[in-house]
């Protein structure tokens, strides 16, 4: 079960959470596309999430312009410890 803790980024629709484990892979995948990862398939499930990008121990997820944060900070936060 991993921790994402968010943060800021300068993209105001972009936000970067810090994992406490290092992913075993890259994950780097668009709304619409198809991925394996349970993890970024949750997150991309979420309305207004645009596109999920993953490496060693953090992840960035930008959203559709006018998303709000808050369900999407929450949902990145329960795949981070369902799926990690």
């Amino acid at each position: 079960m991993a921790h994402a803790e968010p943060s800021t980024t300068p993209n105001p629709d972009a936000m970067k959470f810090t994992l406490d484990r290092t992913l075993p892979a890259m994950i780097n995948v668009t709304r619409g596309e198809d991925t394996d990862d349970a993890f970024a398939a949750a997150v991309l499930a979420v309305d207004g999430v645009a596109a999920v990008f993953a490496t060693n121990d953090f992840v960035t997820v930008r959203r559709t312009e006018g998303a709000e944060w808050d369900p999407i900070v929450a949902a990145v936060v329960a795949a981070a410890a369902e799926h990690l």
